[in-house]
């Protein structure tokens, strides 16, 4: 199944495409290799998803969090290539966790994003490399910024 049949068969709702906050491209394609810049958790409503884990925020509200992220980079790839289906394979994704200095469960967090990827793109190409690392602040206050790298049809 496509990745954009699989996004309709989950009944996703994508917020809107973020336009740049400052000076940088939010997608910018090489060759047939699409690098994205850090997104945080925007909601269908234009607004962020802010906090620290450990602090204002449990596992649960920073899985969501980061699914959330899932999603918003799923509305800037669909922005930027046109269609889901011209992902190849999720190659590496770097993931960054506002969180207390205590908090060490950044890759259970992590797994909101990385779980939604796998359910969009499927098991063999939704699931690559992936790096989840605890941060003390994040742009506006954000609970989580991730950003991707993807294989894609050229």
């Amino acid at each position: 199944m496509s990745a954009e049949a699989n996004l309709e068969k989950l009944n996703l709702e994508l917020p809107p495409a973020p336009k740049p906050a400052g000076v940088y491209k939010p997608c910018v394609i090489v060759g047939n290799m699409a690098y994205l810049s850090g997104h945080g958790p925007l909601k269908p409503d234009g607004n962020l998803i802010v906090g620290r884990l450990g602090e204002d925020m449990d596992l649960e509200a920073g899985y969501a969090a980061a699914r959330q992220v899932g999603l918003t980079l799923l509305a800037s790839i669909k922005a930027n290539l046109g269609s889901l289906d011209r992902v190849k394979r999720v190659v590496k994704a770097l993931a960054l966790v506002r969180c207390t200095d205590a908090f060490d469960q950044q890759p259970a967090v992590v797994n909101g994003f990385s779980e939604l990827f796998r359910e969009v793109f499927g098991e063999e190409f939704g699931v690559g490399a992936r790096s989840a690392m605890g941060t003390n602040a994040l742009p506006g206050g954000i609970a989580v910024e991730i950003e991707v790298i993807l294989e894609i049809e050229a």
